[in-house]
């Protein structure tokens, strides 16, 4: 039940939206070699469905 589980809050990571340059925090460890995007642009892509 809810978003956390047995490890406690989810570590966040500061990171740069590849899309709108916005800092941006996410629940992963953004290892540089694939872009990061923020809550909105993700949304965004998704919608647009590829």
């Amino acid at each position: 039940m809810g978003y956390q589980d047995d490890r406690g809050p989810r570590e966040m990571h500061k990171a740069t939206c590849a899309e709108c340059k916005q800092e941006c925090e996410v629940p992963f460890k953004p290892s540089g070699d694939r872009p990061v995007y923020c809550k909105e642009c993700f949304s965004k892509r998704k919608n647009e469905g590829r």
